[in-house]
């Protein structure tokens, strides 16, 4: 299907992480080239897909929207950009688009599933508080558990601060171990629930949001594009 037709300026900004000044100077240098005719200005459109944009003499492609699984790893920060630690945006090397961000977000220290995209609607549907969409964590714990624990954590749990949750599936494990879906993400939600019912959290790692499931495959760190069958799926919450 043919893209519609869009400002040079915009295609730039999206695709090359141009902001719209640098673009403007980018094409007044000559550097911005369209079907092989170098073009000084960037507020004429083009139509993506049929006409060939060069910068530098390099192709530039259009991607409208991207959306990629990964396994996010300890220590990556769920940002687009951070002074201190590597973002989970800067794992995806294969991008072709600069505005990918992640939905939602993974504490520092937690693994597991994590989508990355530009999609803004899709972010917006699975994070929506109305929307109450499943997210399963696989959960470590130092201490002793409660018996009541599946009950408590069933009707809701009152935080330290006060905060009440929304009930939430709590199956135990052998070994210290649990499985929890939540339907709702408060700061650092998982961590204060645990330490509600007298246990600390070891390790945090998500498994599935929605109707994602997070490849086994996948080591953490690594990624891979969306397949359509699970993009379909997503989009029917």
């Amino acid at each position: 299907m043919t893209e519609k037709p869009i400002r040079l300026d915009r295609f730039l900004t999206e695709m090359t992480g141009f902001t719209r000044t640098q673009a403007k100077e980018a094409a007044k240098k000559g550097r911005v080239a369209v079907d092989g005719v170098v073009v000084r200005k960037t507020d004429g459109k083009i139509v993506p897909g049929i006409q060939k944009v060069t910068v530098d003499g390099r192709e530039i492609t259009y991607q409208a929207a991207e959306y990629y699984m990964l396994n996010k790893p300890a220590g990556t920060v769920s940002a687009t950009e951070d002074g201190r630690y590597p973002t989970v945006v800067s794992l995806i090397e294969e991008r072709k688009r600069k505005d990918l961000f992640p939905v939602g977000r993974l504490d520092l220290d937690t693994e597991g599933l994590l989508l990355i995209t530009n999609d803004g609607d899709l972010a917006h549907r699975l994070l929506s508080p109305k929307r109450h969409v499943d997210k399963i964590y696989f959960v470590r714990y130092s201490g002793d558990l409660p018996r009541d624990s599946v009950r408590r954590f069933g009707e809701g749990l009152v935080l330290e601060d006060g905060t009440r949750t929304m009930p939430a599936e709590f199956e135990p494990l052998a070994g210290g171990e649990a499985l929890l879906t939540l339907r709702e993400g408060k700061f650092h939600q998982v961590k204060r629930m645990m330490e509600a019912v007298g246990c600390r959290v070891t390790y945090l790692k998500r498994l599935s949001m929605g109707s994602l499931k997070l490849d086994e495959s996948l080591e953490p760190g690594q990624y891979r594009p969306l397949t359509q069958q699970e993009l379909e799926e997503l989009r029917q919450i």
